[in-house]
């Protein structure tokens, strides 16, 4: 079993949460994102889309995180991620369905404004010009050049806080009864698709802009980084120098950051 990832793609992160939760052995190649590697001729093979991770599995590709979450669930089904009632398996897709809509779209933007655009910056204007150009996605490129051009005050940050809080409210209002996870007292793949995302913004020192007043937030997220899977998937694996960047960029944009989140909510009034 290989799986083929950059150490701080959200999405590599919750495979790895997964697999750790499975329990299962399986080896790590590193796919250099800023060196364009999952661009070469090689790799688009295993992933045509150019994105990571890619799990290879018994010689076959199985691309998309979440739907490698629940290939990994499917083949390997103790412990049991995915309920087998078919309401609550809804319901966990449902999850997925919100994070992989806007939550994934919403952190990239919240990423490359904050820290990401500054590496692009550094590159020769040839490597930079190679970056986007390889992106292939017209829809991606635009959110890309958008962030790298303005940062926070691009409109597809705007996109990307009013789809966090979105996130936050649904969460909020769904462990308002006291559960302990999203879909009762087992953590589900529900959960290990959201903590990726949540753990950006927490290294990144934003999350309490959201979840300043959510105290059941703070406390799903605190049982969540407990998990010796979530230390096994993300914190253990994240540099040192990482872990420094992510905080020193976040707060570079957060009163920016913060002030937009505020005028969205007028907005809503």
């Amino acid at each position: 079993m290989i799986l083929y990832q950059f150490g701080n793609s959200v999405c590599a992160q919750k495979v790895r949460i997964t697999l750790a939760e499975k329990g299962l052995d399986w080896e790590a190649r590193e796919v250099d994102l800023f060196k364009s590697e999952q661009y070469s001729p090689e790799y688009l093979k295993l992933n045509p889309k150019g994105v990571v991770p890619t799990l290879v599995h018994d010689g076959r590709a199985i691309n998309e995180s979440t739907l490698i979450c629940e290939y990994l669930d499917s083949m390997f089904p103790k412990p049991e991620l995915v309920p087998k009632d078919p309401y609550k398996c809804y319901q966990m897709r449902l999850w997925s369905k919100m994070v992989d809509e806007g939550l994934h779209e919403g952190t990239t933007e919240i990423s490359f404004s904050a820290m990401f655009r500054h590496k692009m910056k550094n590159l020769t204007e040839e490597k930079r010009q190679l970056r986007f150009k390889n992106i292939g996605d017209p829809r991606r490129k635009d959110r890309f050049f958008s962030t790298y051009n303005d940062g926070p005050d691009s409109m597809f940050v705007l996109h990307a806080i009013a789809a966090y809080e979105k996130a936050f409210k649904r969460l909020d209002e769904t462990l308002s009864d006291g559960r302990n996870w999203v879909l009762g007292d087992n953590y589900t793949l529900a959960d290990i698709n959201l903590m990726p995302y949540v753990a950006r913004l927490s290294y990144l020192s934003l999350l309490d802009i959201w979840i300043e007043d959510r105290p059941s937030i703070k406390s799903w997220w605190l049982r969540s980084q407990d998990l010796p899977s979530f230390k096994a998937g993300i914190s253990s694996l994240i540099m040192e120098d990482e872990y420094e960047a992510m905080l020193v960029h976040g707060l570079g944009i957060k009163n920016r950051m913060q002030d937009r989140y505020n005028d969205y909510l007028k907005s809503l009034r």
